[in-house]
C-alpha cells in the first residue's frame, strides 16, 4: 500500500467506526438496545481494521523501515483516536440509557 492508501484506509475505518457509534447512541436513546449493541460491535470491528493498518506501520518502523511523518498520517491517527474515544464514551452512555429505561437510578 502506498502511504496515501494507508492514511485513507485508517481514516475510512475510523470514520465508519465513529458513525456506527453515533448510530448506536441514537438506537439507545430510542430504547432499542439490541440495535445499539450491534452498532457498537460493528464500530469495534472497524476500529480493529484501522488498528491492523496502524500496527503494520509500527512493525515496519521497528524493522527499520521508517514511515514519513506527514500531516495526513497525523490526521489519520487523530481520527482513529477519536473513534476509539467515541466508542468508549458511547458505550458508557448506552449504559446510562439502559438505567433510565429501567427506571433505576445511577449508582444502584
Amino acid at each position: 500500500m502506498s502511504p496515501e492508501q494507508i492514511v485513507f484506509t485508517i481514516i475510512s475505518h475510523a470514520g465508519n467506526a465513529r458513525s456506527y457509534c453515533f448510530e448506536a447512541l441514537k438506537h439507545a436513546r430510542n430504547g432499542d438496545f439490541d440495535k445499539a449493541k450491534n452498532c457498537i460491535s460493528k464500530a469495534g470491528e472497524e476500529i480493529i481494521e484501522a488498528h491492523h493498518v496502524q500496527t503494520e506501520l509500527i512493525q515496519k518502523e521497528v524493522q527499520g523501515e521508517k514511515q514519513e511523518i506527514s500531516l495526513l498520517l497525523i490526521h489519520a491517527q487523530d481520527h482513529l483516536m477519536n473513534a476509539m474515544l467515541a466508542k468508549d464514551l458511547v458505550e458508557e452512555m448506552i449504559g446510562l440509557y439502559q438505567i433510565v429505561f429501567k427506571g433505576g437510578r445511577i449508582g444502584e
